[in-house]
């Protein structure tokens, strides 16, 4: 699912909500095999076309690898009607369904299924953690918060769901909790802020409203996590997006390592240019 920036200083997906993120099945291969099979040129009608014909010329896969196909290809829509030729007493199915919905913006018949998929399944961590999203999507931080939390009392390893806290928490304005919240999931993950995704269960929140201080406080957590090339790449995308409080930046302790790279130097020293 491409990940992109909208000119109102969110960042988000393509669908303005959340990415979801691949949590590795024995069927990604297979996904992958029909997903890359169609043909990248061409309109999305005929991507869709060639992806159908391909999975209706294979009749030994299951309703829910079908659909699981027609998701990495987009094909929301055609994906949620053959969801609904599963099972539908599988917590697992009726989270897809959500997701399915969730990125066609209908956040109701989101929330709907991931009620759903909770109710038959009360510590389904994935659907808590998408039920939250939903909630954080409607700006309602404080129940996203909430959400998140029981998703990780469920999986407290689980990074994408502790930053999607965090996330919640700097959407509060809480901003030293959040980057509090960021340090742990990072610590449970190095790759989390850097994942684009693909197919899953879990969805991922990256919808925040004051880019330039996200990235100034994702700066932060690379370079206490002793990353300063990352933190180096936040940084500048905060100044380019209108970060203009350069003396916050000589003064925060986080950055003292920086302080004498040339990079960092020759961002200090660069006219600004907001995007």
């Amino acid at each position: 699912m491409l990940f992109g920036v909208s000119h109102h200083r969110t960042l988000a997906l393509a669908s303005g909500l959340a990415i979801a993120v691949a949590v590795g099945s024995a069927q990604d291969a297979v996904v992958q095999h029909f997903t890359g099979s169609a043909s990248s040129g061409g309109t999305r009608m005929a991507a869709a076309d060639q992806t159908s014909a391909a999975i209706n010329a294979t009749p030994n896969i299951s309703s829910e690898m079908r659909a699981d196909i027609m998701m990495a290809r987009k094909m929301y829509r055609e994906a949620i009607e053959m969801y609904k030729q599963a099972p539908q007493d599988s917590p697992v199915i009726l989270n897809k369904i959500g997701i399915a919905y969730h990125q066609l913006a209908e956040l109701p018949m989101a929330k709907r299924y991931y009620e759903k998929s909770t109710k038959l399944k009360p510590n389904y961590a994935e659907a808590i953690n998408n039920l939250g999203t939903v909630y954080y999507a409607q700006k309602s931080y404080r129940k996203a918060i909430n959400e998140y939390k029981k998703s990780l009392e469920v999986k407290p390893d689980a990074a994408s769901v502790m930053m999607n806290l965090g996330t919640a928490y700097f959407s509060r304005k809480n901003y030293e909790l959040a980057l509090a919240t960021y340090q742990e999931a990072l610590k449970l993950d190095p790759e989390v802020f850097e994942h684009r995704g693909t197919n899953g269960t879990t969805l991922e929140e990256r919808s925040v409203e004051e880019r330039a201080k996200f990235h100034f406080y994702l700066a932060k957590t690379y370079a206490k996590a002793g990353s300063p090339e990352r933190a180096l790449m936040y940084l500048r995308k905060a100044l380019e997006e209108g970060f203009k409080d350069r003396n916050k930046i000589l003064a925060e302790p986080e950055f003292a390592s920086l302080r004498d790279l040339d990079e960092f130097k020759q961002l200090m020293a660069m006219e600004q240019k907001v995007l």
